[in-house]
């Protein structure tokens, strides 16, 4: 009997339409457009705008873009994990909200929290339902609205972030293809350099939280950029060594779009040229969990059956990893 991969099989993707360019952002803030592009190779990000938008909205628009795309009914799916560090609210979760708006109703999920590496990890375990037999079709979605926890007069992270949501429909294959291997680490030590201050168990909301503003994104940038520059290249290589990969045939690299120069040394360790990495963090910025799938999402038509894809991430907790996955269509 052949071994059952979670396969790849289905692609959505949704951006809003308010185009958030660092021109304007040089008129809420100390900035300029040369000092962000030179710095994180940014131009420009989406922003949801309208009251009472949230993360669910943007994952419904997506999925419902791959659902199309693949012909399938809602009620189809079995399962829906939602990465996303930007929930709806702090309960249900939103993949249950989700489930309800695209009218996955015969779904269960949940979601998982994870920063900028959570989509890697949900996809990790979305596949083990798959690779088992446990279920045929899973949805495994990367959202956040990170708008709504930017403070638009702190250079150091409103530059960085923008809003966005993808993707992934997972099927079983036995011909070889879909997530092959992963990789994936966590260093909680590193919470002291990324990290939301207030709305926890710990630092529950209240008037003193909101007026010091420490709902908001904190970050020591450099701090960050070291570890992340080193780790998410380290384990892309040791994503490539553990399955006899070489630059010649990883066909792609699908990065998280933190910055250019994180990327940038990704894809020097592993030695593969500009024309194989996937990079869209000019447009979008940094979306969190949604930066992988939309990458795929953009690709998916110069995308090939039989593909070598090295996925990598780097988030906030620290966490960090990278998958080894090879397109089924």
């Amino acid at each position: 009997m052949q071994k059952i991969h979670a396969a790849i099989t289905a692609v959505g993707g949704y951006v809003p339409e308010y185009i958030l360019k660092n021109s304007e952002l040089e008129t809420m803030m100390d900035t300029t457009d040369e000092w962000i592009q030179s710095r994180t190779g940014i131009k420009e990000r989406r922003i949801l705008k309208g009251e009472g938008k949230g993360s669910s909205d943007m994952a419904v628009a997506a999925v419902q873009n791959l659902l199309e795309k693949r012909g399938i009914d809602p009620k189809e799916i079995e399962m829906v994990i939602c990465a996303t560090t930007t929930p709806d609210m702090q309960f249900p979760a939103t993949a249950n909200v989700i489930c309800d708006k695209a009218g996955m109703t015969k779904a269960w999920g949940y979601d998982v929290s994870a920063a900028c590496s959570g989509f890697l990890f949900a996809l990790t375990i979305g596949s083990q339902f798959i690779e088992t037999g446990r279920h045929k079709k899973v949805i495994v979605i990367g959202v956040d609205k990170m708008s709504s926890i930017m403070n638009y007069e702190d250079r150091k992270t409103a530059i960085i972030f923008g809003d966005g949501a993808g993707c992934v429909l997972l099927e079983p294959n036995e011909d070889g293809y879909g997530l092959i291997d992963s990789v994936l680490r966590t260093d909680g030590s590193g919470r002291v350099f990324l990290h939301q201050k207030a709305g926890g168990s710990v630092k529950p909301a209240s008037l003193e939280t909101v007026m010091n503003k420490e709902h908001y994104v904190y970050q020591e940038g450099q701090a960050v950029f070291k570890f992340a520059v080193k780790n998410m290249a380290d384990v892309a290589a040791d994503i490539m060594a553990r399955n006899n990969l070489t630059a010649e045939t990883v066909d792609w690299l699908v990065p998280h779009q933190a910055n250019k120069r994180i990327i940038n040394a990704t894809a020097e360790r592993m030695n593969l040229p500009a024309e194989k990495v996937m990079v869209n963090i000019e447009r979008y910025g940094n979306t969190t969990n949604g930066t992988l799938p939309l990458c795929l999402w953009e690709w998916e038509s110069k995308l090939k059956k039989g593909d070598n894809l090295v996925l990598a991430a780097f988030g906030g907790g620290f966490t960090w990893g990278a998958s080894y996955v090879r397109w089924a269509y």
